[in-house]
């Protein structure tokens, strides 16, 4: 790891935090990501506008952070198109099963001490470990 990576990485962790601290600040809301957008049509008509603006600027600052720095992660053509459908399918079951995702467990629940996003967080840190290991050294796909 080159420093440029390290302080990359540190500052988009720092962004993260004080992004997640300030939409529970503003609105009281914890910043899972699988909530907000799984409920972006289904919510009340007022609660909709803060979740489309959170969800166009995890898009768009995606989208600003490759035109200033023009480093777009390199795509994989030969990595199974079948493999990626099911790892989608498989997140989603995830997030449904443990009631949040990485953002709002790993992120928020950690950050407020709680028992059960520190379970759920082992569960899927460890589950993505050994998948990764399996798909790897298993499947032979990198």
């Amino acid at each position: 790891m080159n420093s440029l990576t390290f302080y990359s990485a540190l500052a988009g962790g720092g962004l993260i935090g004080g992004a997640a601290a300030l939409l529970l600040w503003l609105t009281g809301r914890i910043a899972g990501v699988s909530n907000i957008v799984g409920n972006l049509f289904f919510a009340a008509a007022g609660d909709r506008l803060w979740r489309a603006l959170f969800l166009i600027g995890l898009i768009g600052g995606t989208g600003i952070y490759y035109a200033v720095f023009g480093n777009a992660p390199v795509a994989r053509p030969h990595f199974p198109v079948w493999l990626l459908a099911i790892a989608g399918l498989l997140v989603g079951f995830g997030t449904s099963l443990g009631s949040g995702c990485t953002s709002g467990h790993g992120v928020c629940g950690l950050g407020r001490f709680s028992k059960r996003s520190l379970a759920a967080t082992a569960t899927f840190l460890s589950t993505g470990i050994a998948t990764a290991i399996v798909v790897r050294h298993i499947f032979g796909v990198y």
